[in-house]
């Protein structure tokens, strides 16, 4: 039998309601792996003013700790940056006594606008994605992390819900990768 992987589940998605990528992988996410905290920053934050503490205690009972969001201008939300800002304090998660987060798994799930084959060097977008993720794996590592990787869904756009065929495999996509990070957790 397999161990399934406590794992807290950091959703930074300023609406998150209105997210057709985000939401979607998120359910279907949810299907296949029950043993996962859910950590929605906006709601939980909408002012900005982060419970460190409690957010400690949330990293210090996972094993993974996967981080949702969309990329904005080739990073994640405010919010998010305010939570490593403020959560992953020296002498927390980095420093000679900031161990905390030792061994534990950080995977990223992101959603781009841009077609994924957009990311490339000489592209539209000009940086793979690799590129574009190499400071959340930097990030892991300053913090003793073992880097899991991302994954990320691209192509998104509300023009797609006027063209019914395109719509309803995008929501494929989506739940593809749902399904996909919850397999990948639970490897």
């Amino acid at each position: 039998m397999t161990k399934v992987s406590k794992v807290l589940y950091v959703i930074a998605h300023p609406n998150l309601k209105q997210s057709l990528g985000n939401k979607t992988i998120i359910e279907a996410y949810k299907k296949l792996h029950s043993n996962t905290e859910y950590d929605d920053l906006y709601s939980l934050y909408p002012d900005y003013k982060i419970d460190v503490k409690a957010e400690q205690e949330k990293l210090v009972s996972a094993e993974t700790i996967i981080l949702q969001f969309p990329m904005y201008w080739y990073n994640c939300p405010s919010l998010l940056r305010k939570w490593f800002e403020d959560v992953l304090e020296h002498g927390f998660a980095y420093g000679s006594k900031g161990k905390a987060l030792q061994g534990k798994k950080l995977l990223l799930s992101i959603t781009v606008g841009a077609p994924e084959e957009a990311f490339q060097e000489g592209g539209f977008q000009n940086y793979t994605l690799e590129d574009l993720t190499k400071g959340f794996r930097q990030l892991g590592n300053l913090c003793n992390m073992t880097w899991d990787g991302f994954m990320v869904t691209g192509g998104l756009s509300y023009i797609l819900k006027e063209k019914p065929e395109e719509y309803k495999a995008m929501i494929k996509k989506l739940e593809h990768h749902g399904q996909a990070l919850a397999e990948k957790v639970n490897e």
